[in-house]
């Protein structure tokens, strides 16, 4: 320990037993910065302590020595948990940093606009779990007679599972201009991310394109959760399947194309799994309440349809999100 921290420690304390003043104990106070200046650890504040003590103080029980000795040891393993802890939080807080950089770096790079196109009402929404969002929603509407739509989703999680989110959405936009068919679109970015993309990670699609002058969707999917099609004459609900891997699983994979035609009041439930598998109190919710909840609403706007429909499903998990939650909905108008 510093000779000299103790001399003036010991001078102090002698001041302070004389005088039980506060002046002296707000310079004793004060001197505890040089302490932490010095680099001087807990345990040997207390050893300065000790021997000031029993310099000043004649015929100390020899317990009272003891008892600082148990101290002392007590305090050089607090010192090492200590600094284990205090390294621990500036860990914590240089991830939770680079964290919200790539949030507001993925919300920069996957923003989307609902798009605007004749005869169709276009309601949507993706809520992350955390903070990172898992799932993409992606439109593309160069003309107000067709729009493509993109509804992915992750398998994997955090920094990684973004920036390979953003890869897609370049490769998304490196088409805009091209007229590819869904299945030509998923072909297509499933090469692109194949030999980047880590072995235990995987992406689930559907991609559609709605063409306004047919009312016809012709859509494709990439292992992803089939969409919901209900039909208002019949008022019953089918699901939109198609055959295809998940993206990033085959170089090769080949995916099936299917059309569906929309008459008025018609409508489309594009979704992820953090919707389908809702869990409630009994358990993971069923398609029939799925379709029920959104029965209720049908008369609706696409997007009062979606916000209801979050609304619901947040309340039936306490609003405490255990997956991302993404929801578009294509509703057939006049």
């Amino acid at each position: 320990m510093p000779q000299e921290a103790g001399k003036q420690y010991k001078q102090m304390l002698e001041n302070y037993l004389r005088s039980k003043g506060e002046e002296d104990l707000y310079l004793g106070q004060q001197f505890s910065r040089s302490f932490i200046e010095k680099s001087i650890a807990p345990e040997d504040v207390i050893s300065i302590h000790k021997n000031s003590i029993e310099e000043l103080i004649e015929n100390l029980p020899p317990d009272v020595g003891v008892s600082f000795d148990f101290l002392i040891e007590m305090m050089i393993h607090y010192g090492l948990a200590l600094k284990e802890h205090q390294s621990l939080i500036r860990k914590q807080e240089s991830i939770q940093m680079e964290m919200d950089i790539a949030v507001r770096v993925q919300n920069t790079l996957l923003q989307t606009t609902t798009p605007e196109v004749i005869g169709l009402d276009v309601g949507w929404i993706s809520k992350p779990a955390k903070q990172m969002n898992g799932d993409y929603v992606y439109f593309l509407n160069e003309t107000p007679n067709e729009v493509c739509m993109a509804v992915a989703d992750i398998i994997g999680k955090g920094m990684s599972a973004a920036m390979h989110m953003s890869m897609v959405k370049f490769g998304m936009d490196s088409l805009r201009y091209e007229k590819r068919s869904p299945s030509e679109v998923l072909s297509f970015i499933n090469k692109m991310i194949e030999k980047s993309i880590a072995d235990s990670m995987f992406i689930s699609m559907f991609y559609g394109k709605y063409d306004t002058e047919t009312s016809t969707l012709r859509y494709s999917s990439a292992g992803h959760e089939p969409a919901l099609f209900y039909r208002a004459a019949q008022q019953e609900f089918s699901l939109l399947e198609s055959k295809g891997l998940l993206l990033g699983v085959q170089e090769q994979a080949k995916y099936e194309e299917r059309v569906v035609k929309l008459e008025e009041g018609d409508f489309i439930a594009v979704m992820t799994d953090g919707v389908t598998e809702t869990r409630t109190e009994k358990g993971f919710m069923e398609m029939e309440m799925l379709e029920e909840l959104l029965c209720r609403v049908k008369s609706e706007s696409a997007q009062t349809m979606v916000d209801s429909l979050f609304n619901e499903l947040s309340k039936m998990q306490d609003y405490q999100l255990h997956d991302d939650f993404t929801l578009v909905i294509l509703k057939k108008t006049n």
